[in-house]
């Protein structure tokens, strides 16, 4: 049996409130990279600390009013970058309508983010199970942007035990999620090598971009 049903042509079911929108962000692929490129210019990726003390193998950046930051006082969003006390740079314009086309599609057509994590996963790095719990509203989804090598997502229970369905991402995929699903515990499993899909500048032809805009505040 498939793991996730067809509803539409371009957006597949994988649980309840919870949709694959294969190649949604392809014909924005130019200005996205270019919004990427703007964006780490001015907050650079930086591989974060739990606070627990373990050093994260995704590097990480941010963009929006606030972002999500994490070290040995704990996970929270802030206004500013650490490393430079900066506000964290504006959103691009071409991240916030594939947000909030992708969150349309998808049965939330009030979403308003004002936060990206920006990941970068190098060849084995991960995001283990975990649930987005920081934000003040939890009726808003999250909606996640794949970009470059290919990846597997883990979509689980209300538990980090339950089980979870494996779900291959690639270039251009968006998975949204809400709802009754919007506290299901989720990650990536270690990053692979690949082909790099066509059209890919050379600083990320061997690394996966992950867009993950959220309603924070």
């Amino acid at each position: 049996m498939d793991l996730f049903s067809s509803q539409q042509a371009d957006k597949l079911i994988i649980l309840p409130d919870a949709y694959l929108l294969k190649g949604l962000a392809l014909p924005e692929q130019t200005e996205l990279l270019a919004g990427l490129q703007d964006v780490i210019s001015l907050s650079p990726f930086r591989h974060m600390v739990t606070p627990g003390g373990f050093t994260m193998s995704v590097a990480m950046s941010n963009c929006g009013s606030l972002g999500w930051v994490t070290d040995r006082s704990g996970y929270r969003y802030t206004a500013y970058d650490p490393l430079n006390d900066a506000p964290w740079p504006a959103m691009p314009e071409a991240f916030l309508a594939l947000a909030q086309n992708a969150a349309t599609k998808s049965g939330y057509p009030d979403f308003q983010p004002d936060a990206c994590l920006i990941n970068r996963y190098n060849i084995d790095a991960r995001m283990t199970l975990h649930q987005d719990k920081n934000e003040v509203d939890f009726t808003q989804p999250i909606v996640s942007v794949s970009l470059g090598l290919n990846a597997v997502f883990q979509l689980g229970g209300f538990q980090r035990t339950d089980k979870t369905i494996k779900l291959p991402l690639a270039h251009g995929d968006v998975v949204v999620w809400g709802g009754s699903s919007r506290m299901r515990f989720h990650g990536i499993l270690p990053l692979k090598a690949g082909l790099s899909p066509p059209n890919i500048t050379p600083a990320l032809s061997n690394c996966r971009i992950n867009l993950t805009f959220r309603k924070a505040g």
